[in-house]
Formats: structure tokens, sequence, C-alpha cells
């Protein structure tokens, strides 16, 4: 009896479509809603085994215990690392230590600043945030951003701020879309536009520029992200813009 082999789907094989240049958002350690401690060597090889060739990527004891003392270890941890950039975060519920923060991360040539209001409890018209986001601000700083960009997106607008929103979800697109014609420096992840058309109406209404690819590595799976810009239905050059050159642009 021959056994027929086995059909291989298209969507099993990697295909260029998914190659990422960047990932901006990369976490490593601890975390209190993930089932276990996931270290950094584990979150290489993570992205060693993906499309994925470079990330920003932070340890989550600045944000969760100790900015300072987070930022030293990502500084540190990621010196070995040639893929990964490191990202810098302060503590919003004490803004009086954070210009200190912030002059520490831009001596040492940190570009990225990642704000985690969630879990940090900050509201967007908190003295604290405002005081942090506008010395981010002021430094030429990117901020990765948690949070729903409707409540955080209208404090920063007319400030020439370049903000990534992390969390924008396909329910949450047209007022997104709204903010982002009058701001170029607004962008948002691919990671939670999970319409079947999200990606497609970003570039139809203000371009590729405002969006860049983002995994949640490692608390969320590589692939379906990537696969969802594979098979969106845009030109090659706006796929590439998404997946690389949007991020390297803020590089420069």
């Amino acid at each position: 009896m021959t056994v027929s082999p086995q059909p291989t789907y298209e969507w099993l094989r990697p295909s260029p479509e998914e190659h990422i240049g960047w990932d901006v958002d990369v976490l490593y350690g601890p975390w209190p809603r993930h089932p276990r401690d996931t270290g950094l060597d584990e979150v290489r090889a993570h992205l060693r085994s993906s499309p994925v060739a470079g990330a920003l990527a932070l340890s989550t004891r600045g944000p969760l215990f100790d900015d300072g003392a987070g930022n030293a270890e990502t500084l540190r941890d990621l010196a070995g690392c040639p893929e990964l950039l490191p990202v810098g975060t302060v503590d919003v519920r004490d803004a009086l230590t954070a210009e200190d923060r912030l002059d520490e991360l831009t001596a040492a040539g940190v570009r990225f600043l990642r704000l985690f209001t969630l879990e940090q409890a900050a509201e967007p018209g908190f003295p604290g945030y405002r005081r942090v986001a506008g010395l981010a601000i002021d430094r030429g700083m990117v901020l990765l951003h948690d949070g729903d960009p409707r409540r955080f997106g209208p404090p920063l607008m007319d400030r020439g701020a370049d903000v990534i929103f992390l969390d924008l979800h396909a329910y949450l697109l047209a007022d997104f879309l709204l903010m982002a014609r009058d701001e170029p420096g607004f962008r948002a992840t691919t990671r939670m536009l999970s319409g079947p058309d999200s990606i497609e109406r970003v570039i139809d209404a203000v371009g590729p520029r405002h969006l860049v690819f983002g995994s949640r590595t490692p608390f969320m799976d590589i692939s379906p992200q990537t696969l969802k810009l594979r098979y969106a239905d845009i030109s090659p050059d706006d796929r590439a813009a998404i997946a690389t050159k949007n991020v390297e642009e803020l590089l420069a």
C-alpha cells in the first residue's frame, strides 16, 4: 500500500514577505500575568527562530520594581546582544525623579522610552504623566506607549511627538486615524489590528509610515503577526516600511 505524502500548507513555509527588520515590542523577565519568567537567553532564542532580525527590548525590572536599576540592567544585558536595542523606562508615579532618569538614558544613547501606564496606574490627566511625557518629548525621545490611544493620544498632539502606540485595537482604529492625519509622528503596531482589512485601511487613510511591527514577545506568538503582514493586500514597499524602514527612520 502506497501512502500519499501529507500536504504542506503554503503558510507553514516562511516567505520573504514575513521578514521583519525591527520588532518594537519585546520584553524579558518576570511579568505578573505570565505563568513563568522568560529570561533574555530564551527570548533571544525565540527571536532567532522567527523571521525577526532585530528588536527593541527592555528588562521588566524597570517598570515593575525599580526604573533606575531596570534601565541599568537593560543596558548591561543588551551590550552583548547586537540584534537588540535597549529601551528605557521611568516610573510615572514618581515624576520627581524622571528628569535624572531621562538624562541618564540620553547620556547612554537610548532613543526609545517605554511608558507602562497600565501597570503604574497613570491617567493622561495626572500631573506626573504630563511631566514625564513632556520631559521625554523635549529630549526628542520616541515614546513606546501602552493604553488606549483615544485617551493618551490627545494630550500628546500638537507637540511634535514621536509616539508608537502599542495597544491599538482594530475597534479603535478610526479614532487613531483621525489623530494620525494631523500627527506625522503618531504610529501604532500591527499587533492588535485583527480586522480583515485593518492594515490596508491605515495605508489607504494615512499611508504606511504610521504602522510598525510589534509582537509582544514573549507573551504572544510571533507567527500570527508575521503572517498578518505577509498576507495583507499591500505593496512590497508598504510592507517593507512597516516591517523595517519606519523604525530605521526613527533611528537615523
